[in-house]
């Protein structure tokens, strides 16, 4: 870190002043582009899962029974059942956490998704911020965190700055008395789950992990996550939860993503992600005008480039659909993300960014 801790990172009571409900999926809803706005990965569900999904469906009369797939989910990570729950997507449990966990200091860490601090508003919270800045590379200094925060989320690796913050970082800021809540929707993508906490439930005081299935299983249609707390934790949410919350297909689909195949299957994909990333990087290189934050984890980059929404908009004329910056809190009208593909479709857009930018690339 460089400078004083409040010159890397800055707190306020944020305004709400940009569009928190804004997502990836508003720039390619009813267009016919190639999607480089939404982060789930291409060529996705596999067969074997649609199988798994359909095969489901023959049970739709009867109500659906969610222990199997929860207890799929605690082996998976080494925990015991209660200490899961499943949930209609991530997104559904930073609405529950709104609604069950009592705060006085709630803080988001950004930039990073939106929807926690859109939850903790709708439930009537005023939301503090910490904003990382760029200069560090948007990473955090745990000093930077009110002492007094009682609840605190932050991703890992953050969306949309595809930075991943070392575990010990982040395990730092738990403690008696504070919830702490990290967000590892695209953990999975990250090779070997690096940095991961989702072991260290029930022994970080406070500490809640979100997952997401539906990112790199090709799920968003579903909807389909789930949370890792201790027994507390997870008794109080699910009490703010409706019955039946997750459908049958989402739960033989969580339980057939728990398998031992499918992490296999999951680890080879993020390795590829790895190199198609190193591809995407390299070829972002090629043109000046453009900056690359990171290092970047996920499947996901964020660039800054001058004129970004005119870029963006000559961009989606050409047939790119890529992700405005300018709604994530800490960042400005000169940012866009970039969702990682395959070579081919990153060499095709390296042509459609020359083309936009008047230049060839270097």
């Amino acid at each position: 870190m460089t400078g004083p801790v409040l010159s890397a990172a800055r707190t306020g009571s944020g305004s709400g002043e940009v569009d928190l409900r804004h997502h990836g999926d508003a720039e390619v809803r009813g267009a016919d582009l190639t999607d480089l706005a939404v982060n789930v990965r291409t060529g996705t569900p596999p067969a074997w899962l649609k199988e798994r999904i359909a095969a489901s469906l023959d049970g739709l009369a009867a109500y659906p029974d969610g222990r199997a797939a929860r207890r799929a989910v605690a082996v998976r990570h080494g925990l015991a059942a209660d200490r899961v729950l499943l949930t209609a997507g991530a997104a559904e449990a930073f609405v529950l956490l709104a609604r069950a966990v009592r705060a006085r200091r709630p803080v988001v860490v950004h930039p990073q998704f939106t929807e926690p601090e859109a939850a903790l508003r709708d439930a009537g919270y005023e939301v503090g911020r910490v904003l990382l800045a760029e200069r560090d590379g948007f990473r955090l200094d745990p000093a930077a965190v009110p002492d007094d925060a009682d609840l605190v989320v932050v991703g890992n690796p953050t969306n949309p700055t595809s930075v991943l913050h070392p575990a010990a970082v982040l395990a730092s800021l738990a403690r008696p008395g504070r919830t702490l809540v990290v967000d590892e929707a695209f953990m999975d993508a990250v090779p070997g789950e690096r940095e991961s906490l989702a072991g260290r439930v029930g022994e970080l005081p406070g500490l809640v992990v979100l997952r997401s299935l539906t990112k790199t299983w090709g799920l968003a249609g579903l909807r389909i996550g789930y949370v890792l707390a201790d027994e507390e934790t997870v008794a109080a949410l699910e009490r703010a939860q409706p019955l039946w919350p997750v459908s049958s297909p989402a739960l033989a689909a969580a339980e057939a993503c728990c398998a031992p195949a499918a992490l296999a299957e999951a680890e080879a994909a993020a390795e590829g992600i790895a190199a198609d990333r190193a591809h995407l990087l390299a070829r972002l290189g090629e043109f000046p005008a453009v900056t690359v934050a990171g290092p970047a984890a996920g499947p996901f980059v964020l660039v800054r480039l001058p004129g970004a929404a005119a870029v963006r908009a000559g961009l989606r004329a050409r047939g790119f659909a890529v992700r405005r910056g300018d709604t994530f809190p800490g960042l400005g009208p000169d940012w866009l993300r970039l969702a990682v593909r395959d070579r081919a479709t990153t060499d095709r857009f390296a042509a459609a960014l020359a083309d936009v930018l008047g230049r060839p690339p270097r």
